[in-house]
């Protein structure tokens, strides 16, 4: 399972950015069940950003509320649409997802971080 993220850069306060998140599972069957969203700053522990599952079903961190949509438009994609961008969310994007396979179970992956920076 490879997790690959894009979609981030430099934007100004208030600014939006997008973010994608695409799963390459080879292989046997499989069910991509959670996509999440987490970001990490120097000197704070990974914080989890968003979430969707399989039936769309989504949670949002408190700081992000009202500003930022994850969405799903495939099966192993999930976009995190960020608005109203701000100072404080500056940091490193991490997609993740939970695989199921039947002959590993339910896996959590990790792909590489996308930075997101917020500057004027």
């Amino acid at each position: 399972v490879q997790l690959q993220a894009c979609g981030g850069g430099l934007v100004q306060p208030g600014g939006s950015l997008r973010l994608s998140c695409t799963a390459s599972v080879s292989g046997s069957f499989h069910v991509i069940n959670i996509m999440n969203w987490y970001r990490e700053t120097p000197g704070k522990e990974r914080e989890l950003v968003a979430g969707i599952n399989s039936r769309g079903i989504t949670n949002y961190a408190d700081s992000v509320k009202g500003r930022f949509t994850i969405s799903r438009d495939a099966p192993n994609t999930a976009d995190l649409q960020m608005n109203s961008l701000k100072l404080e969310d500056t940091a490193l994007y991490f997609c993740q997802a939970s695989v199921w396979a039947p002959a590993s179970g339910s896996v959590w992956y990790w792909g590489r971080g996308t930075l997101v920076t917020v500057s004027s």
